[in-house]
């Protein structure tokens, strides 16, 4: 009898924390504790993470983070996600203090600066496959790129506990593209949640159809003869942008970060865990957890 494969879950930290925050920002719910603070965000945080390590049971479970705006594709292309504003002031504590939670559980925090934590969690999954099963637990549908044979995406959807778990035979049958494919996409569709142009006059359709005769971006381009007229000048007018766009949309596999499987492992101390949360006046967020059963003194 062999062994079961251990299971890591990786956590998109951001991912979680934005949208805990924003399902309780519209109506005003910011919890702020007695020293002004609000929790809402964290609060949320928790239920996601813990409502996930219930459905989806893994055994390693660590958490990635942005670690700042700055980043290498910023450096390549400074308007990289420049459409976005800044932070809601009610959130910006709780960036620091939603790690601390995450310490006190002994789960790692994993981020690196000059990276976002899509290339965190691409270099994490690309190491731990080898010996693990990688789940991703996140909203953004970036990540979609990273998924293959070892590693399945768990995405978000609206509430807690609804999700949409794709694996490399859902993302083709949904997209008849493969998952590596979809960095090509971006690259000619482009993507306004991160700001980037792709090829100006390539959407979604022809992109697909472009990638599903020629497979990428290097084939289209090899084959620029074989377009139509429209297609072929609109590709040649934004050839730079086109190689930029693809490395901006490509997730690195190879930031010098690393994740031990033994420093991951669910083994959260009761005593240590409700301390912080106690700390944090996050009254009740203990029956929130599905590993209730999990805590060892």
């Amino acid at each position: 009898m062999t062994n079961k494969r251990p299971s890591l879950m990786l956590v998109d930290g951001m991912a979680l924390l934005f949208r805990a925050f924003y399902a309780t920002a519209v109506t005003g719910q910011f919890m702020i504790n007695s020293k002004g603070i609000p929790t809402n965000g964290i609060h949320g945080f928790i239920k996601h993470m813990f409502t996930a390590v219930s459905t989806f049971k893994p055994t390693h479970l660590a958490v990635c983070w942005d670690m700042g705006s700055k980043t290498f594709r910023t450096e390549l292309f400074p308007d990289y996600k420049g459409n976005r504003g800044e932070a809601p002031v009610e959130l910006i504590p709780q960036f620091d203090l939603v790690k601390e939670v995450v310490e006190s559980f002994d789960i790692p925090n994993i981020g690196l600066e000059g990276f976002e934590a899509d290339d965190c969690i691409g270099t994490i999954a690309n190491q731990a496959k080898e010996h693990s099963d990688v789940s991703i637990l996140t909203g953004d549908q970036d990540i979609l790129q990273l998924l293959d044979d070892r590693v399945s995406v768990i995405l978000l959807k609206k509430g807690y506990g609804n999700y949409l778990v794709h694996t490399p035979e859902t993302f083709i049958e949904e997209k008849g593209i493969t998952p590596r494919q979809m960095i090509d996409l971006k690259a000619l569709m482009g993507d306004t949640s991160d700001n980037y142009p792709g090829v100006k006059g390539i959407g979604e359709k022809t992109a697909l159809k472009l990638l599903k005769q020629f497979e990428h971006v290097e084939g289209i381009i090899s084959n620029l003869d074989q377009l139509s007229k429209s297609h072929k000048t609109k590709i040649e007018q934004d050839l730079d942008m086109l190689h930029l766009s693809r490395r901006l949309a490509e997730i690195k596999c190879d930031v010098p970060v690393t994740c031990k499987l033994e420093e991951a492992g669910l083994r959260i101390a009761k005593e240590k865990a409700l301390s912080k949360l106690q700390e944090l006046e996050l009254r009740g967020v203990h029956r929130l957890l599905p590993l209730e059963e999990a805590f060892i003194s």
